[in-house]
């Protein structure tokens, strides 16, 4: 996420919610866009071909991950029936592997999944059900808390296991995900487990890789973002006029998306009833997927108030899920 946005106004639709942010963001001095209204359908469908793309590790890497993960949670849940809760879900595709393993172990559990996109919620409801038919299923579209707020205290008389895959928490910068972390934490009862994906620190050539592929289907899910705003706002971006430009830090571990005018413009918002001039080069920031040692990691666990109990890496060391309790 380029910046942290306010909490979502119960009031606002998803649309007048995304007018609202694209007003915001649109008038500041340094302009910016949030990360999360990537997902429409058709978001969906090009970070999904970002997922088989050979320089796009953070997929494979936690998907390895969890394929060999039940076996090691499920004697931390002693045995109780949970609730799988997950925060931005996507489409299933890493967390299928670890559901085949809490079934095949036979766990008592429901599925809890979470996502801003109604579209990826729809695909993976129709793998549940053909694939999972007896699993309980519950998802909630919306932002993460605004939907934990809906599942309120359903089922708190069980344990939950909450995930929070695919680096998501990298989308914001680290005070702010420490402070979301915390905030989340008040959701959860003593013994409540939370597993979060962390993307490594590693070289930067690597890294950088990742969100330039060769095919440019990076590329085209940023500039998606423009194409939404005109789709759903009435807005005459011309994507033609814009770039996408990648950036990565390994003083600080940030890694920024940038949409760059390639000529100066103006744009209209009919949406919004406003027009935005935009000067050569300008850049309107998108996201930062911010990079983490295992020791910031540990050290991010205890400043948000949980007990570390695991982290969880794939064979290279590229990604890595840790494992925290609430005591």
């Amino acid at each position: 996420m380029a910046s942290p946005q306010p909490p979502r106004s119960p009031e606002l639709s998803n649309r007048q919610q995304f007018a609202a942010e694209v007003r915001t963001g649109l008038s500041a001095p340094r302009r910016s866009l949030s990360s999360k209204w990537f997902y429409d359908e058709r978001g969906d469908r090009l970070f999904q071909a970002i997922t088989q793309t050979p320089e796009y590790y953070l997929t494979g890497a936690e998907r390895e991950i969890y394929r060999r993960l039940a076996p090691q949670l499920l004697p931390l849940l002693r045995g109780a029936p949970f609730d799988l809760i997950e925060l931005g879900a996507g489409d299933g595709s890493k967390t299928r592997h670890l559901i085949d393993g809490f079934l095949g172990e036979g766990a008592d559990f429901a599925y809890r999944p979470i996502d801003i996109s109604a579209h990826a919620l729809e695909v993976l409801g129709e793998m549940v059900h053909l694939r999972w038919p007896g699993l309980g299923f519950r998802p909630q579209q919306g932002e993460y808390f605004e939907a934990l707020d809906r599942l309120g205290r359903d089922g708190r008389d069980r344990r939950r296991l909450v995930l929070f895959p695919g680096a998501n928490i990298g989308n914001f910068a680290p005070a702010y995900a420490t402070a979301l972390l915390r905030r989340l934490r008040e959701f959860l009862r003593p013994g409540d487990l939370l597993l979060t994906g962390f993307d490594l620190r590693k070289d930067p050539a690597v890294i950088l890789a990742a969100y330039r592929d060769a095919a440019g289907h990076t590329a085209a899910f940023n500039l998606n973002l423009l194409g939404r705003i005109n789709r759903e706002l009435g807005a005459d971006f011309d994507l033609s006029c814009w770039s996408h430009w990648q950036t990565y830090d390994p003083a600080t571990g940030a890694a920024r998306s940038y949409l760059v005018a390639r000529e100066e413009q103006a744009v209209t918002v009919a949406a919004l009833g406003e027009t935005y001039r935009f000067a050569a080069h300008e850049a309107i920031s998108v996201e930062i997927s911010q990079k983490y040692s295992p020791a910031e990691v540990r050290r991010m666990s205890g400043e948000a108030g949980y007990d570390w109990v695991a982290d969880y890496y794939d064979d290279r060391w590229y990604f890595l899920d840790s494992l925290w309790r609430v005591g």
